[in-house]
């Protein structure tokens, strides 16, 4: 199993920044991704950005230019930092670690952060 602690939401006011945090711990040998999504209410859960062991990274157009994701692989750790936040930014975030063992691939999941866009 992987536990994963997260933290660094928020109530941030448009423009503003935040920087999210995932810690991951347990059996964290064959990671070969970790990522960031988020939900809004009433809508699906959504991939914002991941990054794999070798640095390559992906983002949701929506973020592209604002976030960037990165990792400490010393600390098991992966980041989210969120400039020139919007509204519709607003989502509870989840730290997501993917881990492959052979063919098959395990998705573990954070508790969920809260970031609140608004004025």
């Amino acid at each position: 199993q992987v536990q994963l602690v997260e933290s660094g939401g928020g109530l941030v006011q448009p423009g503003g920044s935040l920087r999210l945090s995932c810690a991951a711990s347990g059996s964290i040998f064959s990671i070969n991704a970790m990522g960031w999504y988020r939900q809004a209410p009433g809508k699906e859960r959504e991939l914002v950005a991941a990054i794999t062991n070798g640095g390559s990274t992906a983002y949701a157009d929506s973020v592209k230019g604002r976030f960037t994701i990165s990792r400490d692989n010393d600390k098991n750790t992966v980041y989210l930092q969120m400039n020139s936040l919007k509204p519709e930014d607003t989502a509870v975030y989840y730290c997501n670690v993917r881990r492959q063992l052979g063919l098959a691939l395990y998705d573990y999941w954070g508790q969920g952060t809260q970031v609140t866009v608004s004025s």
